[in-house]
């Protein structure tokens, strides 16, 4: 009896041990799971930003710009494509990581310069910067489903300044 009272207690703990899906995940994990996705958003990886992307996320992850709103993966991957070609110095920073459960909040900063005419407005050469926000949720380290909103609109009033 003492033997599987001892054996129960040691499954017991084991399991203790084990983080269910909605754990907590350190924020360093947290950042490690969502580095390469942020790395596939800089121009530097343009070659390499499909595989990046495909590294950091499941393969029915979808990411959302409104409540209703979401992109499959290969959606993404053709859009972040579009963007590198628009801005040849995308630069895309990771400036703080929240995490609560297995949802990963990433405060981000870009910067670039336009090579033409950006979203309405004419070519200046000027340059911009702006902050994101990225909620994630993350299954066994990849990205199943991202909220996103950037500031473009600061971005054009940057570029349409005088």
């Amino acid at each position: 009896m003492k033997r599987i009272q001892a054996g129960c207690a040691a499954v017991a703990s084991f399991a203790l041990m084990i983080p269910s899906a909605g754990a907590e995940i350190s924020a360093e994990a947290a950042r490690a799971s969502v580095a390469p996705f942020y790395k596939a958003l800089n121009a530097e990886f343009a070659g390499e930003s499909p595989d990046l992307i495909m590294q950091s996320t499941t393969a029915h992850w979808v990411s959302c710009r409104g409540n209703d709103v979401c992109n499959t993966r290969e959606e993404v991957i053709a859009g972040i494509g579009q963007r590198l070609k628009a801005i040849p110095d995308l630069r895309w920073k990771i400036k703080q990581v929240l995490v609560a459960g297995n949802q990963v909040t990433v405060r981000g900063e870009a910067t670039g310069t336009p090579a033409a005419d950006f979203m309405g407005v004419p070519y200046t050469g000027k340059s911009f910067k702006l902050m994101s926000i990225d909620v994630h949720t993350l299954e066994g380290g990849k990205m199943v489903r991202s909220y996103h909103i950037e500031d473009w609109l600061g971005a054009v009033r940057q570029l349409s300044s005088n």
